[in-house]
């Protein structure tokens, strides 16, 4: 009465919190979403959910169906580790970098996990701000590169994480606080806090600066986004930061948060990996256990759309 695929869309559907937003991490439509669940339901006799809450909230009988998924599915994931090594070998190298300092909320749980499963295989970390990781990716001297700056360059290819929006954080008494978004020309004035890493590599500069030939009178660079947020709650500048990364100082009334431009900017962040290697089960395990980290872990967040072989990497 309850198959595999149940058990995967409600758990989709928890973490999600919407039918639109699980539609898109099921690659269904929210039609065909709608139909299976409808369909289950009158299996069952019962609601599972109750209808235009937001986020969702299930009810006895679907919360039932949570806990079973919670039991099942990570025991037909490991099935499925098991019969990759058994098919595939399961010794390998996974030596990766990082292009953003705030990935280390989601990753580190996700490095522990993959650990856990994959104990042959020889796993190394560092960070990708004192040289360039993707040439270094080409080279063969690392297999995976976290970034949100992809770049066209032959044997790599970039397989998406998560979209997330970036926004500016600003003290609570700040005079930008007032607005509901930001015009790039109200930080010609800011000191801008940032990470130590290039203009060309930060979202606020190549996202929304740059385009509009603006820059911040002066920039100041921090290494640790809570110092970087204790010097933006004291007055001591701004600082744009991903809205996963802000979520916990905002629930706090730490600081605020305003969006870049009416509109917004979103990114996507990618893994960056070889051509010849995107196949190999422990790579295509670890991209998919930091997926799940990063959608139990984060908030804001959404499902990011892959690269098109049509849309210049530069556009993406």
């Amino acid at each position: 009465m309850i198959e595999f695929k149940h058990l995967k869309t409600l758990s989709t559907l928890n973490k999600a919190g919407s039918l639109v937003e699980a539609a898109k991490q099921l690659h269904l439509t929210q039609s065909a979403l709608s139909h299976q669940l409808k369909e289950l339901e009158q299996r069952l006799d019962c609601s599972l959910f109750i209808r235009k809450s937001r986020p969702i909230r299930f009810t006895i009988a679907g919360l039932r169906i949570l806990e079973l998924a919670e039991q099942v599915l990570p025991q037909v994931r490991q099935a499925e580790r098991d019969l990759s090594r058994f098919s595939s070998g399961d010794a390998g190298r996974l030596h990766m970098a990082i292009e953003c300092h705030s990935c280390f909320q989601w990753l580190m749980p996700a490095i522990d996990k993959f650990r856990d499963s994959w104990p042959e295989v020889e796993l190394d970390f560092s960070s990708g701000f004192s040289f360039l990781p993707l040439p270094a990716l080409k080279r063969g001297n690392l297999d995976l590169v976290v970034t949100s700056d992809p770049q066209s360059i032959e044997g790599i290819c970039y397989i998406p994480l998560f979209s997330y929006q970036s926004m500016l954080a600003l003290s609570r008494h700040h005079p930008l606080a007032s607005k509901t978004f930001i015009d790039a020309e109200d930080l010609q004035e800011e000191t801008l806090i940032t990470y130590p890493v290039e203009k060309e590599r930060l979202d606020v500069f190549n996202g929304f600066l740059m385009p509009e030939g603006v820059m911040p009178a002066k920039i100041r660079q921090v290494e640790m986004t809570l110092m970087m947020l204790q010097l933006v709650a004291s007055g001591r500048g701004v600082a744009a930061l991903p809205n996963w990364a802000l979520f916990e100082y905002l629930q706090k009334d730490y600081v605020v948060a305003r969006r870049l431009g009416k509109e917004g900017v979103w990114k996507t962040l990618y893994a960056a990996v070889r051509e010849d290697q995107k196949s190999l089960a422990f790579i295509e395990d670890f991209i998919g256990t930091a997926v799940e980290s990063c959608f139990s872990n984060l908030n804001g967040i959404k499902t990011a759309v892959p690269l098109s072989s049509k849309i210049s990497l530069k556009d993406s």
